[in-house]
């Protein structure tokens, strides 16, 4: 792997001298074991460790097939399905890499007994296989994470709805928190020249899932003067939909778990914060029984911050703890768009404040290839910014995903795999100078 890395910090290394590059037979990689599935049984989430479930030792590069590109990965991120994977719930991946292995020969080469995590990259073309004529070794990108076969006719209006969708890293093997990735070479975009290789892994999933779930078609539709609640705001997800609120003419309203978050929301640029702890929000009475009470509070509290004015779109991603008060706040004919529920799938609301006033719930997962371009041409044009707020050397992968796990995080947590330390990989020193003080702002400093 020196050769590789000694040719990407050159920075001016020729194509067909990658392309010529050796590549290893093995390479490090943080993955999580079949074996090991059960190792958590009987705790309870919050206790359960990804230190001791996620592995980082060398594992096999595997086979290039057609229309695949593989990528030496400079920098890489931590998501909440890396934690999933690594507490193996709500389900063990290995499900996903099961059912994908039995799709066809080249497919099995994801079924192993072990799972390479990480849905994130940024890095360097090292090979391309049959079929691949936009991308050749050498050239700097970033990947986004949606895999498609696009073999059925569903996925061509939106490649979400291709039946054989699934995330890379999480639903697929050969992730990208290693020093090698395996990709779909339509998952490849131009990295942003004027980024660092940890700032520009850090927005793929995060960036491209608020632009679909927020302002694309498909999502929420956001339009100029819409009031955007914007649950979790300071964090890797909800961080990129304040952006997206603020650069789109909307307004959010950002609610935050402690001061400090607060503090970052509004040197984001946001006005209405909403520190739910210091003002006491308890939504759910015990683990059955949500209080229509703190529901009204919260909407009183929204309505004070707006001068009257309800919620047109709630940015809703926590889920069960929230989605009771988020359908009740939307203002009649609003909408809420959701994704992830990081606090539980089962969600519970009054379905009569949906229902008589005309609100809509619009599901929300991930991007499409066009999606996910148009997010990642925001960041290169300095439009939007990173929410990168540490970085971790692939050797502390455990941590910085324990970090996630229990929300220990502000915006986004980077991943250094080949590279050998933090501010490498910016080609338009210039364009950043003009973007330092936003891209600064944007990761909390």
């Amino acid at each position: 792997m020196q050769q590789i890395l000694d040719a990407v910090l050159a920075g001016d290394t020729p194509a067909e001298e990658f392309a010529h590059l050796p590549l290893p037979e093995s390479y490090r990689a943080a993955f999580v074991r079949k074996d090991e599935v059960d190792m958590f049984e009987g705790q309870e989430s919050w206790d359960k460790d990804p230190r001791k479930s996620i592995h980082v030792e060398e594992v096999a590069l595997p086979e290039l097939g057609p229309g695949e590109a593989l990528v030496a990965v400079m920098a890489s991120a931590i998501n909440y399905n890396t934690v999933w994977t690594s507490i193996f719930e709500p389900v063990s991946t290995f499900g996903f890499l099961e059912r994908y292995g039995r799709l066809s020969d080249l497919t099995k080469r994801h079924d192993l007994p072990y799972h390479v995590v990480g849905s994130d990259l940024a890095g360097v073309v090292l090979r391309t296989g049959p079929g691949v004529t936009k991308w050749k070794p050498g050239q700097e990108v970033v990947a986004h994470c949606l895999s498609v076969e696009l073999e059925d006719p569903m996925g061509h209006d939106d490649s979400m709805m291709d039946p054989q969708q699934r995330i890379w890293g999480f639903e697929t093997n050969f992730g990208g928190l290693a020093d090698v990735a395996l990709v779909k070479a339509n998952q490849l975009m131009p990295k942003p020249d004027h980024l660092t290789w940890e700032e520009a892994a850090s927005p793929g999933l995060v960036n491209c899932t608020a632009y679909r779930q927020l302002v694309s078609k498909n999502g929420g539709q956001m339009k100029q003067g819409d009031n955007v609640l914007i649950w979790g705001a300071s964090g890797g997800l909800g961080g990129f939909a304040t952006q997206y609120a603020l650069n789109g003419g909307a307004t959010p309203v950002c609610v935050v778990s402690n001061e400090e978050k607060a503090a970052i929301a509004r040197s984001m640029g946001a006005e209405l914060v909403i520190n739910r702890s210091e003002e006491g929000y308890r939504f759910w009475k015990d683990e059955r029984t949500q209080d229509p009470k703190e529901w009204k509070r919260f909407g009183a509290r929204i309505r004070e911050l707006t001068g009257g004015e309800d919620i047109d779109i709630v940015f809703e991603h926590p889920g069960r703890e929230t989605f009771g008060a988020s359908v009740y706040v939307t203002r009649k004919g609003g909408t809420i768009t959701t994704c992830a529920s990081t606090s539980g799938y089962m969600h519970e609301y009054d379905n009569r404040y949906l229902w008589m006033n005309l609100k809509r719930i619009v599901s929300s997962h991930f991007a499409n290839y066009r999606e996910s371009w148009e997010a990642n041409r925001l960041i290169a044009k300095g439009k939007i910014h990173p929410t990168l707020s540490k970085t971790y050397p692939l050797t502390e992968v455990g941590q910085a995903t324990i970090d996630v796990h229990h929300n220990a995080h502000q915006g986004k947590v980077g991943v250094l795999c080949l590279a050998p330390e933090e501010g490498l990989g910016v080609r338009d020193p210039e364009f950043r100078a003009q973007h330092e003080s936003a891209i600064n702002r944007f990761r909390g400093v």
